[in-house]
């Protein structure tokens, strides 16, 4: 786990990609946390225009998305939203977000950069593009949850080497379990439920305005 940030190093800016279909409690729970353990100067939230791993589930759309995450972040200053892979369009693939968000957001080429990623995306990372130059290029910042299964490394490093299975156990932040996830909101939204334990109340009373996922005002 890294340290406090050196103020005449590069700035450490964290990536988090997803969905976010709708941004909940969860994700604003692992962005604050990543951004405490690894000393990050921000965290970009960047929703997915359309994951290669998530064909055909998405209900929200783009600007819809987007415009739940700033209602989301709001007050918290360290926290943005990039449209760069809705503006992209197609399938989102992370090694372009990763190559083309330092200048789409205003930091130096050699910023240093922290994928944040659930612990469940662990085991995909073999299948994803050019998934050595992107594992060289950042730093993973693994979210994993208390009561899930730890995700043997070993695998990794026969796959990508000793250098990148340590950086991902450098990685590894433990988060109590979390017990909302988006899918479920959506079904819950669509039959009048969902509370702001879930979302933060800005989201909520956006998704009840725009009937998002067939919610009622």
């Amino acid at each position: 786990m890294s340290g406090p940030r050196d103020a005449q190093g590069p700035r450490r800016i964290g990536i988090f990609g997803g969905s976010f279909d709708p941004v909940h409690a969860g994700h604003l729970h692992a962005a604050r946390a990543a951004r405490s353990a690894f000393a990050l100067d921000r965290v970009v939230f960047v929703p997915a225009a359309e994951s290669p791993h998530k064909v055909g589930v998405r209900m929200a759309s783009g600007a819809q998305r987007v415009a739940m995450l700033e209602l989301a972040i709001r007050g918290e200053s360290a926290f943005s939203v990039s449209p760069i892979e809705l503006e992209r369009g197609g399938a989102s693939y992370t090694i372009d977000t990763v190559r083309n968000l330092p200048a789409a957001i205003g930091e130096s080429a050699d910023c240093a950069l922290y994928l944040i990623v659930g612990s469940d995306n662990v085991a995909l990372l073999p299948t994803w593009r050019e998934a050595d130059l992107l594992l060289a290029r950042v730093q993973p910042i693994v979210v994993h949850r208390a009561g899930d299964p730890r995700v043997l490394l070993t695998d990794l490093e026969a796959r990508f080497g000793r250098d990148i299975a340590a950086k991902m156990r450098a990685g590894y932040i433990e988060l109590p379990p979390v017990v909302v996830s988006s899918t479920d909101l959506r079904t819950r939204f669509s039959k009048g439920g969902a509370h702001t334990i879930d979302v933060p109340a800005s989201v909520l009373e956006y998704i009840r305005a725009h009937h998002v996922y067939g919610a009622k005002a």
